[in-house]
């Protein structure tokens, strides 16, 4: 009999989800917004602290859009983003009409390189373009370089969008990430450290600004009696049913984070005596990852060949799943023509990356099997 799939990163629930959705049935708010909407966004307002107010959205991507329109962004614009990415920090900036402008990153962080930043930024100025929003990600939960990227964007006076989607839980500084940016966004996608089956948030410390996201989330309905619109909106509310699912998961986030944590921990003990495998870990006392997602590079002149495309095809032979890492988004193929400012860093991690199941859910006979699996791709004796 085949061994069940282990997933890179499966839904955990913790509970106490089903008693929030059952009350949303019982009172038959099954329809967007409610009580569990409301109760959400305190419980991310509580959590994240630094005074800060939370929209809750039906993405990520909605939370990045609604904060470039936020943050003024039109046709015609300049928006500078973190080219090792997933597609949706990128995306919207095209929603908008507006052009991205991709940045290389640097080897501690894997996430923008602050020195290739402020030459793209004076590169665009020299061009008669001055970018108008600056997109930061925290990538696998890593926080980015905060002080260094806020320094350069103070510098040039040009708002941040920090995509903490997948940092929930990471800290800089001993404090959260999400909390950082002009605007943020957070991703509650089923594979997160906690889900709402689907959703997202956008964080701000304007009451005006998380009022306009609501409005703009909500169609642009006008305050009258009758459907009015004065702007274009959009369907971007989340609904009470996955708030409900959020407020449960809320209650765990801590487990889980320590859980994630803990398996980045398993991950450094099974390639302590293997040539050629590192994981990614934090670079400073200054971060704690909640490692979303553990990764590792691997160097084939190293593992007699073993590249990491063999480990990811082992891995799912084994019925295992693992992912290589972002592929850069100025080498994609729908974005390529769009001005890049760096050298070949994150493409290299790209071609010799991989993403290991992470998930808080894994078990002991799990792990064994991912361990087993690991080193006979490696070659190494498993036993």
């Amino acid at each position: 009999m085949a061994s069940s799939r282990i997933w890179l990163s499966s839904p955990h629930m913790g509970g106490s989800e089903l008693q929030y959705v059952s009350e949303a049935f019982s009172g038959n708010w099954i329809a967007p917004l409610g009580p569990n909407v409301t109760g959400f966004e305190e419980d991310l307002q509580g959590y994240l602290e630094n005074d800060v107010l939370v929209a809750a959205l039906s993405s990520g991507t909605a939370a990045i859009h609604l904060g470039l329109l936020l943050l003024g962004i039109g046709a015609g614009d300049e928006v500078l983003c973190q080219s090792f990415t997933f597609a949706a920090s990128a995306n919207p900036i095209l929603y908008l009409g507006a052009t991205p402008v991709f940045v290389d990153s640097e080897p501690d962080t894997w996430n923008i390189c602050p020195f290739f930043l402020e030459q793209a930024i004076i590169d665009r100025i020299a061009k008669g373009k001055k970018p108008k929003a600056i997109i930061a990600v925290h990538l696998y939960g890593m926080p980015y370089k905060v002080d260094e990227v806020a320094k350069i964007a103070e510098k040039y006076d040009i708002p941040i969008l920090e995509d903490s989607a997948e940092a929930l839980g990471s800290t800089y500084k001993n404090r959260k990430c999400g909390t950082f940016g002009d605007v943020a966004a957070l991703s509650f996608n089923g594979n997160k450290i906690i889900t709402t089956s689907g959703g997202g948030a956008l964080v701000t410390k304007s009451k005006d600004l998380k009022e306009k996201a609501i409005y703009l989330a909500t169609q642009a309905r006008e305050n009258k009696p009758y459907y009015e619109h004065t702007e274009i909106g959009y369907n971007y509310r989340m609904s009470n049913i996955s708030a409900g699912i959020g407020r449960g998961q809320m209650e765990v986030l801590n487990s889980h984070v320590a859980l994630r944590r803990q398996m980045h921990d398993f991950y450094h003990s099974v390639f302590e005596n293997v040539n050629g495998v590192t994981v990614f870990k934090e670079y400073s006392a200054d971060c704690i990852s909640n490692f979303w997602l553990t990764t590792i590079l691997i160097d084939s002149k190293l593992t007699n060949g073993v590249t990491a495309e063999d480990i990811r095809i082992k891995l799912l032979e084994d019925n295992i799943e693992a992912r290589p890492l972002w592929k850069p988004m100025h080498m994609q193929p729908v974005f390529k023509k769009y001005p890049y400012y760096g050298g070949n860093f994150c493409e290299k991690l790209f071609n010799a990356g991989l993403c290991l199941p992470s998930g808080s859910n894994l078990q002991v006979q799990e792990k064994e099997r991912i361990r087993v699996a690991l080193l006979k791709a490696l070659r190494y004796n498993a036993k």
